[in-house]
């Protein structure tokens, strides 16, 4: 079986993410790029199949600006066998990207899709769910586990009051939650070896794909600043200053 995998390019999580001065987007100069977190959690997934038999080949796939081939690369070192990069400077959405990856499932006919539930730039958490819609594969979203049976997976799913679990027929879409797995990290000889695996490149006009952006930022502004806490002396005076200066009871 093939698992494609995503592997998005982001500002890494522990970057403190500035507002440009225009407050056009956000600054992104001489600023640390990862993968995506929960992207990372598909591509350990998805290794973790192949090493168990399960799968026998995995396909990372990119869409973003030529530097994105770095985060491909780090999926080729964590375990991926082949890249795939989709180039483009659009600011590509979900449906844009859930279009390209469409195209991406009928030219490689993968028996699983692995997907991060969403993107810490976005927060969208939709792609996964169009990409099913678009290719009329079952999805199982937000997976805390997943066991791959014989033409079938069942899938444990994070919802609002719990755990839920279904059993999706395959290919099927699946996108991962935080605690499907603890992905590893690189070793060095992987890392080498990585540069040698194959990666393919095409731009979305390749694939027939129209990725212009349908919603347009206006502005981009920092959350406002909080002021320092006070020490209060007695409950007395918390209670005076929630009812007169926070105006929170009455």
């Amino acid at each position: 079986m093939k698992v494609l995998v995503t592997a998005k390019r982001v500002v890494d999580y522990n970057v403190n993410v500035r507002v440009l001065s225009d407050n056009s987007g956000v600054d992104l100069n001489n600023v640390k790029m990862s993968v995506n977190p929960f992207d990372e959690i598909a591509i350990e997934e998805a290794v973790r199949l192949k090493e168990a038999g399960t799968a026998d080949e995995v396909v990372v796939v990119s869409i973003g600006p030529a530097s994105a081939a770095e985060q491909i690369r780090t999926a080729l070192a964590l375990g991926a066998d082949r890249g795939i990069l989709v180039e483009t400077d659009e600011d590509v959405q979900p449906l844009g990207i859930a279009k390209v990856l469409k195209a991406i499932v009928e030219k490689e006919a993968p028996g699983l899709v692995i997907t991060g539930k969403q993107a810490i730039d976005g927060d969208n958490s939709q792609t996964g769910q169009m990409l099913a819609a678009l290719t009329g594969m079952p999805q199982a979203t937000f997976a805390s586990e997943v066991v791959i049976n014989d033409g079938s997976a069942t899938v444990t799913r994070e919802i609002d009051g719990g755990l839920e679990t279904i059993t999706v027929n395959l290919p099927a879409v699946i996108t991962t939650d935080l605690r499907l797995n603890e992905p590893r990290y690189a070793s060095l000889p992987n890392i080498m070896k990585a540069k040698k695996k194959p990666m393919d490149k095409y731009t979305p006009a390749d694939l027939g794909v129209d990725v212009t952006p349908r919603v347009k930022t206006l502005k981009v502004t920092p959350p406002p600043e909080r002021q320092a806490g006070i020490i209060v002396e007695s409950v007395e005076q918390l209670v005076d200053k929630l009812k007169n200066e926070a105006k929170v009871i009455s």
